[in-house]
């Protein structure tokens, strides 16, 4: 199969300030996403889709191809990541197999993870394989809250269930997004056939505030992963 690994590095994030280029243990963050793409060896391009130049430079240095800038379109708070997926697929003149969709904001993530990750996509003939994670907490303990802050109908629908005796539940963890794309009257990403990807729990962290950004750190420090 001919792959492509699509990194998306937009600047100026709201919640932590540049955060894809923010160093992590002396290194960028989006090296990592870039690092764990290259060494798993399935892509024939490893492009980074940034609004910026400055970003698309680090990107460069890090081992990754930035052959042109995202548009100001798909540079929006509201633009869909995989708007920007086919935006990039239609720069190139070459046709591709799979796309791989990592988020910078999984510095994590590993080789081994992208090399499983499509050894099952092609053990099931599937369409898509979507990255996902154990929950810390099971969602039957959770409720909503009004204004009064009440908690009398949520006990009376909570089980007493342990633990042990709930049912496993998983959430999409946006570290691995792999797709099939078809060309058959354009651009078509496809993930009807779709599987999820097991993943573990220390290695789905998704920086979005400074305590991930933390908390990422600190698990890179314990598995000296540096």
């Amino acid at each position: 199969m001919n792959n492509i690994a699509i990194i998306t590095a937009r600047s100026g994030s709201k919640g932590l300030k540049d955060k894809n280029i923010k160093p992590l243990h002396n290194k960028p963050l989006i090296y990592y996403s870039i690092n764990a793409a290259i060494e798993s060896k399935m892509f024939s391009h490893v492009m980074v889709s940034t609004d910026s130049e400055r970003y698309a430079e680090i990107a460069r240095e890090c081992g990754a191809e930035v052959p042109f800038l995202r548009s100001s379109q798909m540079s929006s708070d509201t633009a869909g990541s995989w708007d920007v997926v086919k935006e990039v697929l239609g720069g190139y003149t070459e046709r591709f197999d799979t796309v791989c969709l990592l988020q910078p904001t999984s510095p994590l993530r590993t080789a081994e993870d992208i090399i499983n990750g499509y050894r099952e996509f092609t053990e099931k003939g599937a369409d898509a394989v979507t990255g996902v994670c154990e929950m810390d907490h099971s969602p039957l303990w959770s409720m909503t809250l009004d204004d009064t802050l009440s908690l009398t109908e949520f006990r009376r629908g909570l089980t007493d269930a342990p633990r042990q005796k709930l049912p496993t539940y998983y959430r999409i963890n946006g570290a691995l997004y792999i797709r099939k794309i078809n060309y058959n009257g354009g651009i078509n990403i496809l993930d009807t056939n779709e599987y999820a990807f097991i993943m573990d729990r220390g290695r789905s962290v998704d920086i979005d505030n400074i305590d991930d950004f933390n908390y990422a750190e600190f698990l890179m420090g314990e598995n000296n992963n540096v």
